[in-house]
């Protein structure tokens, strides 16, 4: 049986956060993210194909579909062979060690995925994110990710809260922070990057005493910031030269 009236409902409606949480399922798609998706712990519940490519997986998971069905249902503009549902995991907030990235209201679902991508280049085992940084399972941060979410747990939770009851040593990025290259880093610690717009939340910044920058070389220069994902790679990788 090819593609129904109902999947074709149930697909659509998992680009809202809201429809997401109500079926527990997230989209993947693309012949890399699919199969690094596969590949991890997470449950499969079907798979659209345009081909055989992914007869491997349990055969009444799998429906054959047209090139144009697959549009009908892809959020990329050139879909490419292959749409998933996975189901959403589920991870308890651990005890926090070790170094670990916190998101303070981060909006836009390819600066999520990047930071996503960071975090699994550089071994950042734990994201913690806001309860208003955008889901992790949007389908534009899954592609973004090209399979890291599957490498990093991400959990979201009060950060004002959780900031609050941890020990490890707090940093915010701020403008007008302590030069990153010239400061102590310990290798156990919390980064918290903020807003695309706003930057770090009042709330965050009334509890987080420490703050890091990336300097501006060339007083000429008239570009107020960095990029969000941008400026946690320079971040990341400071922290784990040390």
């Amino acid at each position: 049986m090819g593609l129904t009236k109902s999947n074709i409902r149930l697909i659509t409606s998992l680009q809202q956060k809201k429809y997401r949480q109500k079926h527990k399922l997230f989209i993947g798609e693309g012949i890399k993210v699919v199969r690094e998706l596969l590949a991890s712990n997470l449950k499969v519940n079907r798979i659209y194909c345009t081909d055989n490519t992914f007869n491997f997986v349990q055969g009444e998971l799998v429906t054959i579909i047209s090139e144009g069905e697959l549009r009908k249902i892809s959020n990329l503009k050139t879909p490419n062979k292959v749409l998933a549902l996975f189901e959403i995991p589920k991870y308890d907030l651990p005890m926090i060690s070790g170094f670990t990235v916190a998101l303070d209201g981060i909006n836009d679902p390819g600066n999520l995925g990047t930071i996503i991508r960071l975090c699994d280049w550089f071994g950042v085992d734990n994201l913690i994110c806001s309860t208003d940084t955008v889901d992790c399972y949007n389908a534009k941060v899954v592609q973004a990710t090209m399979g890291s979410i599957i490498r990093t747990h991400i959990y979201y939770t009060d950060l004002i809260m959780f900031l609050k009851n941890t020990k490890l040593p707090k940093y915010i990025a701020d403008m007008n922070g302590e030069n990153i290259y010239t400061s102590d880093l310990p290798p156990e610690a919390i980064l918290i990057m903020g807003n695309e717009a706003n930057g770090i939340s009042k709330g965050v910044r009334a509890i987080v005493e420490k703050q890091l920058t990336i300097p501006k070389f060339g007083d000429l220069r008239e570009i107020e910031s960095l990029n969000v994902a941008t400026a946690t790679a320079v971040f990341l990788s400071e922290f784990r030269r040390r």
